[in-house]
């Protein structure tokens, strides 16, 4: 029995600390959300975050950081120390977009990916008591007036870009006026700053509901009807862009964390992510959640790369 129990001993000293105690965060969790309170990525990091606390056992700290259209927010997310402390959220494809510009401050490398939270559908829409009532209204006010206005997320975003999808498969001219996030360009448009906009279905969900919605949805980017706006046209049926157009909204780490770290998390979000209260909880915010763990979303972030060096910059070729 003393044999035995000096066996034993040994096999635990010489047993990776790894395999004793699996890794988890040693205190509240810092999660950067690169635009405003308010913002349709910042509503469902709150919803998420705040249901993922049970499964990562410390607090969300939702960390707003807006400005140069997420370009601060995830330049200090890629500098962060690589130690599962801070996390955050990226937006597809914006993140994408700026990641392969010449002078950018960060690159798709520069993060490993955790999971994906949210695949949105995006959205043409007018204010609700507008003269325009459907998409070829728009297309031919454009015709008519190439001065006019469209409100977007920010130069080249991911809004900006929707703009620019429908303006090239319609053949007009429009000028862009590029506002601080999604919440601010809304508004723009709500208060009659310009004439049109393009969003995502979650953020325009409840400006369009109730007995005196503020905006009206003419055409959505999708190759079939949405089943939450069945009324309202898909581009396709029209005869413009042809293609499904929208946002994924994920997490993300800095480079260089380990895979004990990524691999605790992306179980964490599995978790929340699958839970019923957590599911009803985003279909009453009207989001539209759709979990990817870290391989499948590292493929969507490589597949939004690929879209917007060979789509999204020929959209801004002068």
């Amino acid at each position: 029995m003393k044999k035995l129990f000096v066996l034993l001993a040994a096999a635990l000293l010489l047993a990776p600390v790894s395999s004793m105690a699996a890794w988890a965060p040693s205190g509240d969790v810092n999660v950067i959300v690169a635009y405003k309170a308010g913002s349709g990525t910042d509503t469902g990091a709150r919803i998420l975050a705040s249901e993922a606390e049970k499964n990562i056992g410390r607090t969300l700290v939702i960390n707003n950081l807006p400005g140069a259209d997420g370009k601060i927010g995830w330049t200090q997310l890629v500098n962060a120390k690589p130690d599962g402390q801070t996390i955050g959220f990226i937006n597809l494809p914006t993140f994408t977009t700026l990641a392969i510009q010449p002078d950018s401050t960060f690159s798709v490398a520069d993060v490993v990916p955790i999971a994906n939270h949210l695949s949105e559908t995006g959205v043409v829409a007018v204010k609700a008591d507008s003269p325009i009532k459907s998409l070829k209204d728009l297309v031919a006010a454009c015709k008519e007036k190439p001065t006019m206005r469209a409100s977007t997320n920010g130069v080249e975003a991911s809004n900006h870009t929707a703009a620019q999808l429908l303006a090239k498969s319609a053949g007009f001219d429009y000028k862009a006026i590029p506002y601080g996030g999604t919440a601010d360009q809304l508004l723009a448009l709500r208060q009659g700053e310009v004439d049109f906009t393009c969003a995502k279905v979650a953020d325009v969900a409840p400006l369009i509901k109730g007995d005196k919605p503020e905006l009206r949805v003419l055409g959505v980017f999708s190759e079939e009807r949405l089943p939450e706006m069945p009324d309202v046209p898909t581009l396709k049926e029209e005869g413009f862009y042809d293609k499904w157009y929208g946002a994924a909204r994920g997490l993300v780490a800095p480079r260089g964390t380990p895979q004990e770290i990524i691999d605790f998390y992306v179980e964490a979000f599995r978790k929340t992510m699958q839970d019923p209260k957590n599911i009803e909880a985003h279909k009453k915010a009207g989001l539209n959640l759709d979990f990817k763990d870290n391989k499948q979303y590292a493929d969507l972030i490589a597949e939004q790369e690929k879209f917007c060096r060979d789509t999204v910059s020929k959209l801004y070729s002068k």
